[in-house]
C-alpha cells in the first residue's frame, strides 16, 4: 500500500540519485578549480589564449637579469651581507623546492582537476551501471540491497588518482629542469611543447588509442563482458573502466603543461573535446581531426 519500504522506494529513485552525485561532484571538482585549487592562485589570470604560449611565459630567471642589464652578480662577495631581516618565503617557491603540503595540494589540484574534466563523459557508463544492478536485483540475480555505484565511480576515481601521482610527480620534474613556469605553471620551452603537441596528435591517430576509446564508446558491451556483482566487483569494474578512459586521455591531460595546468580555457577545451569524442557519433573523427590539428600546431611550434 505504501510503495514498499523507505529502501525500496530509494532504490526506485537511484537514477535521479546517481545524476544528481554525479553533477554535485562535477559541479564541487570545478568550483575548487575557479577557486585556485588551494594554491593561493587566481585561475582566471592564469587562463589566457595564445596560439605558442611558451612565448607568453615569463622566465623568471631571465627577468631578473634583464630588469638589471647593468648588473653583474657573478663575482659578488655574499658572504658578509646580513640576510637575517630578508623575507625568505620567496625561495620557498623556488623552482622544484616542494615540501610535503606542496605534494599534497598539487596531488589535490590534479585529482580534482581530473574528476572535474572526466566526470561527465563518465555518466552515462555510471548511470547503465546503476540500471543494470538494479534490473539483477529485480531478477533476484544479486541479494545487494544497496546498489554501489558508488564503489563503482570510487574505483574509476582511484585510477585518476594514481594518474594525477604520476602527472604530479612529472610536474615537479619539468619545474625543476624549468621547462614548465613555477607561477604561471605552463610550458617556457619551444621543444616541450612541440613534443606534447605533436606527441598527442600521434597517439590521437594510434590503433592503443583507437581501443580504449571503443570501450569508453561502447558502456553496454563493457559490462557485458567485465560484469561482477558485489561490492567488490563494482569498485573493481569501476577502476578497469578508469584505466580505459586513462589510456584513452592521458596524452590529451598532458597538454596541461603546454596552456598552464590552471588555464581555464585549456581544461574547458579538452574537457569538451573528451566529451565529443567519447559520447557524439562523429567522436571518432573529431578526436582524429583533432590529432592532424595537434601535429600541425606543434610542427609550427618548432618554428617560432
Amino acid at each position: 500500500m505504501n510503495g514498499g519500504s523507505p529502501l525500496e522506494r530509494l532504490l526506485r529513485r537511484d537514477r535521479a540519485i546517481t545524476i544528481a552525485g554525479v553533477v554535485a561532484l562535477c559541479l564541487l571538482a570545478w568550483l575548487y578549480i575557479v577557486a585556485g585549487a588551494g594554491l593561493g592562485m587566481n585561475a582566471w589570470e592564469m587562463s589566457r589564449l595564445a596560439l605558442f604560449p611558451h612565448l607568453q611565459t615569463p622566465n623568471m630567471t631571465s627577468d631578473m637579469t634583464s630588469d638589471m642589464p647593468g648588473m653583474d652578480m657573478s663575482g659578488m662577495d655574499m658572504s658578509g651581507m646580513d640576510m637575517s631581516g630578508m623575507d625568505m618565503s620567496a625561495m620557498a617557491t623556488e623552482p622544484g623546492a616542494w615540501g610535503g603540503a606542496n605534494w599534497a595540494l598539487m596531488i589535490a589540484m590534479w585529482w580534482v582537476m581530473m574528476i572535474a574534466m572526466m566526470s561527465p563523459s563518465a555518466a552515462p557508463t555510471v548511470l547503465l551501471y546503476a540500471r543494470v544492478h538494479r534490473h539483477a536485483l529485480a531478477q533476484g540475480q544479486i541479494q545487494d540491497k544497496l546498489a554501489p555505484t558508488g564503489v563503482f565511480m570510487a574505483g574509476y576515481l582511484l585510477v585518476w588518482l594514481g594518474f594525477s601521482v604520476a602527472a604530479t610527480a612529472l610536474h615537479w620534474l619539468l619545474e625543476r629542469e624549468a621547462f614548465v613556469s613555477a607561477t604561471m605553471m605552463s610550458s617556457q620551452s619551444r621543444w616541450l611543447s612541440a613534443i606534447l603537441l605533436i606527441g598527442a596528435g600521434l597517439y590521437q591517430l594510434s590503433p592503443f588509442k583507437n581501443a580504449c576509446l571503443s570501450h569508453c564508446r561502447a558502456p553496454t558491451a563493457f559490462l557485458a563482458r567485465h560484469w561482477r556483482p558485489h561490492a567488490v566487483g563494482a569498485l573493481r569494474l569501476g577502476a578497469l573502466h578508469g584505466a580505459f578512459c586513462v589510456g584513452c586521455c592521458w596524452m590529451l591531460m598532458a597538454l596541461l603543461f603546454v596552456g598552464g595546468i590552471m588555464n581555464l580555457v585549456w581544461i574547458a577545451a579538452l574537457a569538451i573535446l573528451v566529451l565529443v569524442e567519447k559520447l557524439f557519433p562523429a567522436g571518432p573523427w573529431v578526436g582524429r581531426a583533432a590529432g592532424i590539428a595537434l601535429i600541425a600546431w606543434g610542427s609550427a611550434t618548432l618554428l617560432v
